[in-house]
């Protein structure tokens, strides 16, 4: 592992006994991880406790040279502020989720027994009723594990929920209440805790808990002593829940806080929603400004935007704060009461506590100000020095390649493009490989290559500066080996190609860079700000492409634990697919529920029972 030089020791001494979010830096000043805590000292003390690190965290501490922590009141702001940081900073030791286009909201079907859901798409409220929308997935995700330890209905899809005979396991571990088997719950006790969710997620912590209290006095007055014990374990559970999530707001009130921030040409508007006293997230925005802007036409262009166009409006908080007086302040209330449906009010003069939350999320706006010029510079540094050895005045596209496979099979390659701003993840593309000999990656590199460029007409905007292929000289050999076959005219802007091997011990910093021109390989310097940036499109490829191959392998190992079995052909397999909706649901199915399948007979379903069984 390679040395650095954080002083771990002088640094814990420093950390408080509190509730917090801590951020790790290497030594290029990247956050690398971001993590929450209820103890920030215990929490970070485990990770430089020799005796017990994973070589996960032992991989991470090794590259940590820096610490930044932010305390906050409790371990479930802590929470949201954590998925904020992640989403923001999406830091490469983290499990990171794909960035979201849109809100995710918490669905509750109308059903007969409704089932408690994530949702992404166009609300239909007429079938279903929604709740959210919320900052990301992992929030969504958080809350509907709290819902299933706390109130046992369903989250299971329906294919599954109408295809079973007997209870599945949420039912053994009492998180879910079996409505899918007759007899095992009435449909009165299943929709009183639909009741109990539907009040949790409206944001009526103070009734659910009002609710449970009365129903638990009536079941010990029934001498329903055993409904009286569970309603009794809910009402400690949701108390728990209920903990204040708000930092200052405290009166239940729907609110957007906004904070705004200019600096060298960047400006940051930060935006806290609170919904019934909970903060649901916050949200940074960078708008693009023309040349000499007034910053008031900024914020009210932003508050136009951000509220009467697209589907915010769904949402309309009932008070906007901000630190800013606006000049058709009266004119912008009326227009959001008229969407809203009822008044909407803009305060620019907040008090007391409303007044520390609106500064605060201007202390947050010129946080992220202050980031998004230290990235700007350091992103900047790393093209010019590229540029610099590489000879070129500029670089504006650079596409890197890589392939991945499982034991010669499901063979992925994979193409990652940046431009001048960085990653340009709308172009990433994954290209299945097929007939080649197992195994063979010079042949998927070759065939990718092919698959990529062999166009007579390619844009003059698509064609890169420099082209990156994961692996040493015998990679580049074929790259150029294929480049040299190609129709495509190179003549205006030929690219320059460059095979990255890794180093002897496959350590970042010890990479080989082969040009076309020679077969000699360069060395950079570790913290040459040029190999930085080759590392971070080397990674990046390398990652999509994995990301890639084991889906596929995946997908392989579940259609092939069907093929394994005699007698299943392709066109049995695709009625038992469809009629259960999955290989899950067929896996919960029956024998006597696959025997109804046309073309199974009672055999062949024990048999196929068996083989998904075991």
């Amino acid at each position: 592992m390679q040395a650095t030089s954080f002083d771990a020791k002088a640094f814990l001494a420093k950390v408080p006994h509190k509730p917090g979010v801590y951020q790790m830096f290497n030594a290029e000043k990247t956050i690398i991880y971001v993590g929450k805590a209820k103890d920030l000292n215990k929490r970070l003390k485990s990770y430089f406790n020799a005796t017990k690190k994973t070589l996960k965290t032992d991989t991470l501490v090794s590259h940590i040279e820096h610490v930044e922590y932010t305390i906050t009141n409790t371990e479930i702001e802590a929470l949201l502020l954590e998925q904020t940081y992640i989403k923001k900073h999406q830091p490469r030791y983290n499990v990171l989720l794909k960035d979201d286009k849109s809100y995710p909201f918490i669905k509750l079907s109308k059903e007969v027994h409704p089932r408690v859901s994530i949702f992404r798409g166009t609300i239909n409220k007429k079938n279903d009723e929604f709740f959210g929308p919320y900052p990301s997935s992992i929030s969504v995700k958080h809350i509907l594990a709290l819902l299933q330890k706390t109130f046992p209905i369903r989250q299971c899809e329906d294919s599954v929920y109408r295809n079973r005979t007997r209870p599945c396991l949420q039912y053994q571990i009492k998180r879910c209440l079996g409505p899918c088997v007759k007899g095992l719950v009435s449909d009165e006790d299943y929709h009183e805790q639909v009741n109990y969710v539907r009040l949790f997620l409206q944001g009526h912590g103070e009734k659910v808990i009002a609710q449970l209290t009365m129903d638990m006095q009536q079941a010990s007055d029934d001498l329903n002593f055993e409904k009286a014990a569970q309603l009794r374990d809910q009402l400690q559970a949701i108390k728990q829940i209920s903990e204040k999530q708000v930092i200052f707001n405290s009166n239940n009130d729907n609110l957007d806080v906004v904070g705004f921030h200019f600096e060298a040409g960047i400006a940051c508007i930060y935006v806290f929603f609170i919904r019934n006293g909970a903060t649901f997230g916050h949200r940074a925005y960078f708008p693009k400004i023309p040349p000499d802007t007034e910053l008031d036409e900024v914020i009210e262009t932003f508050l136009g935007q951000f509220y009467l166009q697209g589907n915010a409006h769904r949402h309309m908080p009932k008070k906007i704060f901000l630190d800013y007086n606006l000049q058709d302040k009266a004119a912008l209330e009326q227009s959001l009461g008229l969407i809203a449906k009822r008044q909407v009010k803009i305060v620019t003069d907040p008090k007391g506590d409303n007044a520390k939350l609106l500064n605060l999320a201007t202390v947050n706006a010129q946080k992220e100000v202050s980031d998004k010029l230290l990235q700007k510079s350091t992103l900047k540094q790393r093209y010019d020095a590229l540029a610099e050895f590489l000879k070129l005045a500029k670089i504006t596209r650079m596409e890197c390649f890589d392939i991945s496979h499982f034991t010669g099979k499901s063979t992925v390659a994979s193409c990652v493009v940046f431009d001048e701003k960085g990653p340009l993840k709308s172009e990433y593309r994954r290209y299945n490989i097929s007939g080649i000999t197992p195994g063979d990656d010079y042949a998927a590199m070759g065939q990718v290559l092919r698959r990529r460029y062999d166009k007579k007409t390619l844009p003059e905007d698509k064609i890169p500066d420099v082209i990156f292929i994961d692996g040493g000289k015998g990679q580049l050999d074929r790259a150029l080996t294929v480049f040299a076959e190609l129709q495509v005219d190179w003549d205006k802007h030929k690219p320059i190609l460059i095979g990255v091997a890794k180093g002897s011990e496959r350590k970042e910093g010890l990479e080989t860079l082969f040009f076309q021109s020679h077969g000699q390989g360069v060395y950079l310097d570790a913290q040459s700000p040029a190999l930085l940036l080759v590392q971070q499109i080397r990674n990046a490829s390398h990652d999509h492409a994995i990301t890639g191959q084991r889906k596929k392998q995946l997908k392989m190992v579940q259609d092939s634990s069907l093929e394994l079995i005699e007698g299943v052909g392709a066109k049995r397999r695709q009625a038992l697919l469809k009629h259960f909706g999955g290989l899950q649901g067929l896996k919960n199915a029956s024998v006597e529920q696959i025997a109804k399948v046309p073309g199974i007979s009672k055999t062949l379903a024990d048999k196929i029972y068996t083989s998904l069984q075991y």
